[in-house]
């Protein structure tokens, strides 16, 4: 598959790290070309670099590693190479506070499919630190991380999940673009409760069996504990 990758930070170094090794062809592009360089020289290979627009040009999906905020101007500029083409959005519009920073309007993927609307906007990656998305692979009581991965066109959902997998994660359906927002909201409480509180957000969540409420257990004198 063919990646272009609109950034040189974090998450795009921990993404692209994985695609490389999965022997996606990659262009890194950035508005500092010597960043680009320099991330396209550590992931080594046949990956290329070059500006924001060559990315976006080569890439059949193409991922905006970018601030909330940078990104939707970024897209503007480029919504003609992303004509066709799918747009992953990894993006947290979090503000101080742990604040969603675009509460009571459109989330941040939905602004991306606003300013480039030929482009097919998948929402994923959202919901850890950059550092997970860097472990070979993200494995938690020997289960593989799972990513909620939304959107509206079904190959591209495709495309995604199958760069999920190349992570070492487990896609897992999250509904169309509009519930993107809900991811964006479940990032900006998720990183309240750990960075804001020191809580174990995993801990918030009953195990599968008993979220709708119709599994119970009995307690070690016989009772039951749930109904």
């Amino acid at each position: 598959m063919r990646i272009g990758v609109l950034g040189t930070g974090n998450m795009a170094d921990a993404l692209a790290t994985h695609w490389a090794r999965a022997g996606h062809e990659l262009t890194i592009g950035g508005r500092d070309a010597h960043k680009a360089e320099r991330l396209a020289a550590r992931l080594g290979g046949s990956v290329k670099h070059g500006s924001l627009r060559s990315a976006a040009e080569s890439g059949q999906v193409v991922l905006a590693a970018l601030p909330f905020g940078a990104g939707t101007a970024v897209v503007r500029e480029l919504r003609t190479a992303l004509e066709g083409k799918v747009l992953l959005d990894c993006s947290n519009p979090v503000g101080p506070g742990f604040r969603l920073l675009t509460e009571g309007g459109p989330s941040a993927a939905q602004q991306l499919a606003a300013a480039a609307p030929g482009a097919h906007v998948i929402k994923a990656f959202n919901l850890c630190h950059e550092d997970v998305w860097r472990m070979r692979p993200p494995v938690f009581d020997g289960r593989p991380l799972a990513v909620p991965v939304c959107g509206d066109d079904e190959r591209a959902l495709a495309r995604v999940r199958e760069l999920v997998q190349d992570v070492g994660c487990a896609p897992v359906a999250g509904g169309g673009l509009e519930r993107a927002g809900l991811l964006e909201a479940t990032a900006a409480l998720f990183i309240a409760l750990w960075v804001g509180e020191g809580a174990d957000a995993q801990a918030v969540a009953p195990p599968l069996a008993y979220a709708t409420g119709s599994s119970h257990q009995e307690t070690e004198g016989g009772t039951e504990a749930l109904r």
